[in-house]
């Protein structure tokens, strides 16, 4: 609660009750406390976990073969989104997660600024408001006990955690303490850490990995403590399965001879059990693969042998973060804690694409200079601690199956990834499939409203920029509950996406020319689950309407409502079908 404000408090406390109310445990919890002495607090723990790069299909949950059983057990007491929209790459994403704003709105249109401009007021100024609040100041307002671990990237590149030179670090946007790193991707042998308000040594102990290390402290910030009552809430971001993909090598030969039948074909198969699971239409054909991706029998014996060992271990670093996440799940059953905990697990974005038909192997974000035969002659090397490795972007287009494209793409392969909110308390019918339309910004105001909690229109005497986000919460008590929202912009370089209920319009565009030339298609993704079959022609005019559309939420959100790319992505950048071409090195990347 915020301090002297009986009515604030007042009218929190009736959220609060309103909330219990809805999760069938009634305001007593909160009245009995005074006639009882010292109580817990009843409003639920709180446990956001985002995962990395990984694609639609990528969960055992949504019809993969990667062996996820900690996940599909939290699918299976909760319920599953199928149409959930990320913002097609990292920062904007978890801009948006936490805030419950469009990206654009909070000046995180693309990645953080090297450096902030202080004059630059627009969408692309890379770093976020200081009155746009975060779901984690909302909550530590309201009482809860913040923790974050894992993955930052929202804090200018420049800011050190220093005094006057920390304002968009964890502990200065809600989190009473945060451990893990601050850039886009880090060693997951050999970390480059930040605690607190500050940087920390490598870790350097045998066998040290960092999935493990931000489980086993999630675990420690969720143990019971006799004198404090407040509930938790814990953001747990994985590096998994951003690159480099490293885990230890028992989990990747787990996944030996699975993927020698290539990525065409394991794009058949994961739709055909997709299908059967329900978590797609019956009717969801495959969308067109991307003309440039080879084709796997095309490749060489020895491509073959190295790419599918790519994949194995990409998915054995998923398996290895399931495990974690299996872990934390332990414990919060053998302390009483899981039936009144709302975990919520998403992606951040598609799977990702930047590593060019060749894939990463010695490092990241270089040119992959080894031969077929010099590669498979180290395969072994592949998930240790002795190379920084990303799957060849082919591998993408099955992770994020049925869709089109990948990562940092406007169409849903770059978008659409999976959901899954669990509250065994509340959600009475485990394992369903929600069909209902959700975006990321949507998701801070529900945690808000789990928590008893709102996010303030003004703050300190200052206005806060207004959350675009609306609750789902009603959705996860019934499948009929309507969406919270039927209309939802899109923008990231350019390039542009506008959904509509069933419509989607998507549009292309080449840097440096006119936006007015840009080609748009259409799709009925209700009849279309997949985005497979251009509309454009048949239906020329609802595609002008969405047009509109796009202009007029775009203006109402962004400054400016439409720009080029920022010129630091134009040469890694590619939406087109040419050559790969390899952009400079950069520990910021996505």
């Amino acid at each position: 609660m915020i301090a002297n404000a009986p009515q604030d408090a007042g009218r929190a406390l009736s959220r609060r009750s309103a909330c219990l109310a809805l999760a069938g445990l009634g305001a007593m919890a909160l009245t009995g406390a005074a006639h009882a002495g010292p109580k817990r607090d009843s409003r639920p723990n709180i446990v956001v976990i985002v995962l990395d790069d990984v694609g639609f299909s990528d969960l055992g949950a949504f019809g993969s073969e990667i062996r996820t059983p900690a996940i599909d057990q939290l699918a299976r007491d909760g319920v599953r989104y199928n149409r959930f929209d990320s913002k097609a790459v990292c920062t904007p994403t978890r801009a948006a997660l936490l805030t419950g704003r469009n990206p654009q709105t909070v000046r995180m249109a693309d990645l953080p600024a090297a450096k902030v401009d202080p004059s630059d007021l627009t969408r692309d100024r890379g770093e976020l408001p200081r009155n746009a609040q975060t779901i984690a100041q909302v909550l530590q307002r309201s009482g809860y006990r913040t923790y974050g671990f894992g993955k930052w990237h929202l804090a200018p590149e420049d800011e050190d955690g220093s005094p006057g030179r920390n304002a968009s670090w964890p502990l200065q946007r809600g989190f009473g303490s945060f451990y893990g790193f601050f850039l886009g991707w880090t060693d997951q042998y050999r970390p480059a850490l930040i605690e607190g308000n500050r940087t920390i040594p490598t870790p350097t102990s045998p066998g040290y990995h960092f999935s493990v290390d931000i489980t086993d402290r999630a675990i420690a910030a969720m143990q019971p403590s006799g004198g404090d009552a407040a509930p938790r809430f814990i953001y747990l971001a994985y590096g998994a399965g951003h690159s480099p993909i490293q885990v230890p090598k028992s989990y990747i030969d787990a996944y030996r001879g699975v993927y020698e039948k290539g990525w065409e074909a394991l794009r058949g198969e994961r739709l055909a059990r997709m299908k059967r699971i329900g978590i797609v239409p019956a009717n969801t054909a495959l969308a067109p693969r991307s003309p440039s991706d080879r084709l796997w029998e095309d490749l060489s014996a020895a491509e073959k042998a190295v790419f599918a060992r790519f994949m194995a271990t990409y998915a054995g670093f998923l398996t290895h973060t399931d495990e974690q996440i299996g872990r934390l799940v332990a414990h919060l059953k053998a302390t009483g804690q899981y039936d009144n905990t709302l975990f919520v697990l998403l992606s951040d974005n598609g799977a990702a694409s930047e590593a060019g038909q060749k894939g990463f192997f010695e490092k990241l974000y270089r040119p992959n200079t080894l031969t077929p035969e010099q590669m498979l002659a180290r395969l072994d090397e592949l998930g240790t601690g002795k190379t920084q490795a990303e799957y060849p972007r082919p591998w993408a287009m099955a992770s994020v199956t049925p869709f089109r494209r990948y990562k940092v793409w406007p169409y849903l392969g770059g978008v659409r990834t999976p959901l899954i909110v669990t509250w065994p308390r509340v959600i009475r019918d485990g394992g369903a499939i929600r069909r209902q339309y959700v975006d990321t910004v949507d998701i801070a105001p529900t945690l808000a409203e789990v928590g008893g909690a709102r996010f303030p229109r003004k703050l300190n005497g200052v206005a806060e920029i207004p959350v675009a986000g609306k609750s789902i919460l009603p959705t996860l008590r019934s499948a009929t509950a309507p969406a919270a929202r039927t209309v939802q912009y899109f923008e990231l370089r350019g390039n542009r996406a506008i959904t509509q209920g069933k419509w989607r319009g998507v549009a292309i565009h080449a840097p440096g020319t006119d936006f007015a030339g840009d080609r748009w298609q259409l799709f009925d993704t209700e009849a279309d689950f997949s985005e497979a079959t251009d509309l454009a022609e048949l239906h020329p005019a609802k595609l002008e309407e969405l047009k509109r559309l796009w202009w007029r939420e775009a203006r109402k959100y962004s400054t400016p409502a439409l720009a080029e790319m920022p010129e630091r992505f134009r040469s890694r950048e590619r939406f087109d079908d040419s050559p790969d071409r390899a952009g400079p090195a950069t520990p910021a990347s996505n």
